[in-house]
């Protein structure tokens, strides 16, 4: 039996600015702390690094035609902050903003609503020689930066992301160290979470003051599905440590305007938390218009067998844990099929997610703001590019978001992760997330089986009853000038 979606639900796509724009040094772009990251041997595989990326910055019109013949109707980008404010502190730079400014006016004319996310990672790195996301100083320069982006965008864009996946920022760029900056201080991982929380909350302010009326505000969560691998009070605490880390840290200060206290007393060995002022909480809860989660895989967490944990936690390799306060938990891979990140595939996790996040806030709508999975996909002998998994993976997960739809989440949209192959940050270019196939010689663009059947998705709302193509293994394609419009 197919699934029909509400006629009004987001279709879309998503990109994040140093992973696809490449022109590092143009316009007057200074470097982010992932230019610095990147070109530091040993951070990144092969050595990879967003200098040139899939060229978006040179490609915006053809990327933008491409999307309007994928049948998206929105596009989840974000704004590098080097670009339009370089150096983090000084005056607005006219390329960049020129740039974006472009980028929605083109989405506009192809009937393609813009998503905005003011930060997906790549903080100045003048900002991080002065201290970073751990100084309370940061928070104030990125709400100067979104009334920048608000007052040149504003008129255009009415939906707006504040931070895209803060716990990476905080404990995989300032705990494990795999993201950048690549600092490994727990205490540094601790205070960034509370800066960043800080600073969302100052810019949601910023935007509201700068934003016509109507205009709706968000944020993008990966919140972990924490599971304990059973049910003995020890492996009950490793998944209450974990939840406290992965999700309430952000989700507790934003929507209720508390730190849990278990946290607190987790962490106590490590910090007093003096770092949260008198009305910080008050700042952080800023009212929300919709909730983005951003979801791939569920964690099972164990207490730690001779206090020597396992970290399979999918977060990349390091000798430091992203986990403050948790040495004792250990980290466990589900039985079961996995993407080329190595990432179990569970869709009941997101249908758990999205459940779960309508009780702890009721009436706030909810966006799935990225979800999607890596495979090795190769060109065919014809140049074209067949995925039969993703394909699949899409279906179940899609499947999971209908079934939480009809049992009552207030879901209105889903932003497929990604467009197209890019730089995958520290894996640097060996995964591939897209739908559409990027050659990394040429940058030439091609949608795979998975861009069409989601672009069938996107036109009629209608999700098919199998996520299998049919015995062929190839989609019927439409026309080329559908994909090129």
């Amino acid at each position: 039996m197919s699934m029909t979606f509400p006629p009004a639900f987001l279709w879309g796509t998503a990109t994040a600015a140093y992973q696809i724009e490449g022109a590092v040094r143009e316009g007057g772009r200074t470097p982010s702390i992932w230019d610095t990251f990147s070109h530091t041997p040993g951070k990144v595989e092969g050595g990879d690094t967003g200098d040139t990326a899939v060229g978006h910055f040179q490609r915006r019109a053809e990327d933008v035609a491409l999307m309007a013949g994928l049948g998206v109707n929105a596009y989840r980008f974000s704004v590098s902050w080097s670009r339009v404010r370089p150096t983090g502190r000084g005056p607005a730079g006219r390329s960049g903003l020129d740039f974006y400014r472009g980028l929605v006016d083109d989405l506009l004319a192809h009937g393609i609503r813009p998503v905005l996310t003011l930060y997906h990672w790549d903080l100045p790195q003048e900002l991080e020689t002065a201290g970073g996301w751990p100084e309370r100083d940061t928070a104030h320069r990125f709400a100067d930066y979104a009334r920048i982006v608000a007052d040149a965008l504003g008129d255009r864009v009415d939906m707006w992301t504040t931070l895209n996946e803060p716990w990476c920022s905080a404990f995989l760029g300032y705990g494990s160290g795999v993201h950048a900056p690549g600092r490994t201080d727990p205490v540094a991982a601790l205070r960034a979470a509370h800066h960043l929380n800080l600073g969302h909350g100052l810019a949601a302010q910023a935007l509201r003051s700068a934003l016509p009326a109507g205009s709706q505000l968000s944020v993008s969560l990966n919140p972990s599905v924490v599971r304990a691998s059973s049910q003995s009070p020890a492996d009950l605490d490793a998944r209450r440590r974990i939840d406290a880390l992965a999700n309430r840290v952000f989700a507790d200060p934003m929507l209720k305007g508390t730190y849990p206290q278990d946290l607190f007393a987790d962490t106590a060995a490590l910090t007093d938390w003096s770092f949260v002022h008198g009305d910080d909480l008050a700042v952080i809860k800023h009212p929300l218009d919709s909730l983005g989660l951003n979801y791939y895989a569920p964690a099972v967490v164990s207490a730690a067998t001779d206090n020597r944990p396992e970290r399979s936690d999918g977060h990349g390799a390091s000798e430091h844990s992203p986990w403050p306060g948790a040495d004792s938990v250990s980290f466990h891979q589900p039985p079961g099929e996995r993407t080329e990140m190595g990432w179990s595939i569970d869709p009941t996790g997101l249908y758990d997610l999205l459940l779960h996040y309508t009780r702890e806030a009721p009436g706030l709508p909810l966006m799935i703001t990225e979800n999607g999975a890596a495979y090795v996909d190769k060109p065919a002998a014809d140049g074209s590019v067949h995925d039969p998994d993703r394909i699949r993976y899409l279906h179940g997960h899609l499947s999971a978001v209908h079934r939480a739809i009809a049992d009552g989440a207030d879901v209105r949209g889903y932003f497929l992760w990604s467009l197209m192959d890019n730089f995958e940050w520290s894996y640097g270019y060996g995964k591939r997330f897209g739908a559409v196939y990027v050659d990394y010689e040429t940058l030439a663009r091609t949608p795979k089986s998975s861009a069409h059947w989601y672009a069938a998705l996107a036109r009629s709302g209608v999700l098919p009853e199998s996520g299998v193509l049919p015995e062929s293994g190839v989609l019927p394609q439409p026309p080329a000038e559908d994909l090129t419009r």
